[in-house]
């Protein structure tokens, strides 16, 4: 497959420019395909037959399987969730804490992995400390001193508001010389670049499906490095974190398992095992490098004074400035091209997939112009 051929099997590419994956990326027909024909048989042929939970088991364990082997993990080190702030919580959740303890988070977090840590503030009285950053950078010797005495830092891979990458195995080994542990929020990853958890190190990372990947919404997978996910207790908990559901005193499974909790859908889990291999089929080298040639066209056209993001972009996310975002958002749209606008920094982000072409990012260009 090529990413042409992936761009003929998405039914919305046909009438928008769509740039907007760092949001959600509308599906192809093959991962619809693939939820809907789960959700026929569970419904309509394994009452009958194997059963409805079998049937459920089987597709959890098939994705997780899955997932694993395009992480980099072990299947015993990955739950099943709904998103990635479902993810980050879950962690956050499971952690015993104390008031004083210590959460450190960088200024270029998305919501969830800054809401968690509010309400840890709010309710148990943890400090939260956040690192500046610049252009989308950290300078390590600040975020050095930030983590001593901490017991949990969130940051993330690549920044959903620059598409800059962090340098993440450095600034995990930072945080383990200090006795903290790690949570890696890597949504903006996964279907943009290759993965590989333990090259990291970090104790915990949480991800889903339906942004570059081009999977459902409901489909998100958190990795526990197995060690971690043995001394976490879950918050909330249910009859999938339990080894004897029925049994008169609980046992919690092993790995990362224990973090999920009952009866959801698993079909946009179906979907992701989908997604994933057909990103897999393309080869995510050529994913990544189709990315960087079409988003260096983009960040080429923008204005240096405007462009925020770096001038050789790192990903497929150029972020820039123009006097009106949200107007300037709503105009495009108007136009049939589809960005976003970002609240921190005031501006807007264009997400360049693969799937896209020169005529897009010309499109995009040629409707700046006015901004300019």
């Amino acid at each position: 497959m090529t990413p042409e051929d992936l761009r003929e099997d998405v039914p919305a590419l046909a009438d928008v420019t769509y740039m907007n994956y760092g949001a959600s990326g509308p599906s192809p027909r093959r991962v619809v395909d693939a939820a809907e024909a789960f959700v026929e048989h569970h419904e309509y042929d394994a009452p009958g037959g194997e059963g409805m939970y079998p049937v459920a088991w089987d597709a959890y364990e098939e994705t997780r399987e899955t997932v694993a082997d395009f992480i980099g993990a072990a299947p015993e080190e990955v739950a099943l969730t709904q998103s990635t702030t479902d993810g980050i919580n879950r962690v956050a959740c499971a952690l015993p804490w104390d008031p004083g303890d210590v959460v450190v988070r960088t200024d270029l977090e998305h919501p969830a992995g800054i809401l968690p840590w509010q309400r840890l503030a709010r309710t148990r009285d943890v400090e939260v400390r956040v690192v500046e950053s610049e252009a989308g950078r950290l300078d390590v010797d600040a975020y050095r001193e930030a983590v001593s005495g901490a017991k949990l830092v969130c940051l993330s891979a690549l920044t959903w508001n620059y598409g800059t990458h962090l340098p993440v195995a450095e600034l995990v080994d930072v945080a383990h010389d200090a006795g903290a542990l790690v949570l890696v929020d890597a949504v903006q990853v996964p279907g943009q670049c290759p993965m590989d958890v333990a090259a990291w190190g970090a104790d915990a990372v949480a991800a889903a499906g339906h942004k570059w990947l081009l999977g459902l919404w409901g489909a998100g997978f958190l990795y526990v490095e197995e060690s971690v996910a043995g001394e976490l207790e879950p918050g909330p908990i249910g009859y999938r974190g339990v080894e004897e559901s029925a049994a008169e005193d609980y046992a919690l499974k092993p790995g990362a398992a224990r973090l999920e909790i009952g009866t959801t859908n698993p079909a946009p889990h179906v979907a992701l095992g989908t997604a994933i291999e057909t990103v897999e089929s393309i080869g995510l080298d050529v994913i990544e490098a189709e990315i960087g040639r079409l988003s260096g066209r983009l960040a080429d056209g923008i204005p240096d004074d405007r462009l925020l993001s770096p001038a050789t972009p790192e990903s497929g996310l150029v972020t820039f400035e123009v006097d009106d975002p949200e107007a300037t958002v709503e105009r495009l749209k108007g136009e049939g091209i589809v960005i976003r606008h970002l609240p921190y920094p005031e501006a807007v982000r264009a997400s360049v997939h693969a799937v896209n072409t020169e005529a897009d990012v010309d499109a995009l260009l040629s409707a700046l112009a006015p901004d300019w």
